[in-house]
């Protein structure tokens, strides 16, 4: 059932006590709390169980209140803002007095972003005040796109979930170092680098390394239950084949060009050939495979333009090396 007028003020209440609210943005549902509040972001890291020096991304309400959250503002980041926000696009900027060091890991620079869902910008408004809310789920597994999602991974650990129905953009957002005049990609998402490059007039570089920590950087993150191995798009069948012979109950995500193959798994899902629906419903491609009882995903990655880098960037952290 979808959140209401009352439940908005209900989870700002929430909020405003220090409790922990799950809502609804474009991208995912995040993990709420207020900004503000030290001992309540603390319990954003205890919850997710994610390292203390993983840095939050603080949510406001417009572009136009990014000069209370930090330090200054380079004409590039402010360009950035008037163009994609409300939208699925985080700038790491230096850090302002109002954001505690709880909420950047320590560090210096504060990752912000406004999102484009009603609820949470009516959450935001309501609530007066900015939202640190990484993803809605366990440090390093599968991100939620329902509040069903939510309620089933991290249970009575949220205070209040707030259920704006299924994210439309399906990834987290595009974060951007815009601390200089010359802006760098440090997690591809919702806007794409050709997004990017078309509104500065240039090359927008995406580093494989970055000295700046944000989200989205552990070599294994957005990973399901079972393992993912990651092969080139002909390869898949007979991967997927193999595996399911030496005894492996073995999910397929199919590539377009090979719909309609004939494939001898537990479980085949042909992804979609647009990208913007395949970023839409990969966490819950990823979740469903888990709960077939898969414990191998054979996939490959898709052309790394457009929505395509963002889903490839996602897919090697979902086969990156476990923690042991």
């Amino acid at each position: 059932m979808k959140a209401t007028t009352s439940d908005i003020e209900k989870a700002a209440e929430v909020l405003r006590a220090g409790g922990l609210v799950a809502l609804p943005t474009e991208t995912v549902y995040g993990l709420g709390a207020n900004a503000e509040d030290p001992a309540a972001v603390s319990r954003i890291f205890q919850v997710k169980g994610r390292p203390p020096t993983h840095p939050l991304i603080v949510h406001i309400g417009g572009a136009e209140q990014l000069d209370e959250w930090v330090e200054e503002v380079p004409a590039t980041a402010r360009l950035l803002a008037e163009h994609f926000w409300p939208g699925p696009l985080t700038l790491v900027l230096r850090r302002g007095r109002r954001v505690p060091l709880e909420a950047t890991g320590g560090l210096e620079t504060v990752a912000v972003r406004v999102p484009d869902h009603p609820l949470a910008l009516a959450l935001l408004e309501t609530f007066g005040g900015g939202v640190t809310a990484p993803s809605a789920n366990r440090f390093g597994s599968v991100s939620p796109t329902t509040a069903h999602h939510v309620r089933a991974e991290l249970g009575d650990a949220v205070d209040f979930v707030l259920d704006g129905g299924p994210c439309e953009v399906g990834v987290e957002s595009t974060i951007v170092d815009a601390t200089g005049e010359v802006p760098s990609i440090l997690r591809p998402g919702g806007v794409t680098r050709e997004d990017l490059e078309a509104v500065l007039g240039r090359p927008v570089a995406v580093p494989a390394t970055s000295q700046v920590r944000v989200p989205g950087q552990h070599p294994s993150h957005y990973a399901p239950r079972a393992r993912v191995v990651l092969v080139e798009p002909e390869k898949v069948v007979a991967e997927a084949e193999q595996a399911q012979e030496l005894g492996h109950r073995v999910g397929v995500l199919l590539p377009p060009s090979l719909a309609g193959a004939p494939v001898k798994t537990h479980v085949v899902e042909t992804v979609p050939a647009s990208m913007a629906a395949y970023a839409r419903g990969l966490y819950g491609l990823l979740r469903e495979l888990d709960q077939r009882g898969c414990d191998l995903i054979v996939a490959s990655l898709p052309a790394e333009e457009g929505l395509g880098l963002a889903i490839a960037n996602r897919l090697r952290r979902a086969a990156g090396p476990r923690p042991l």
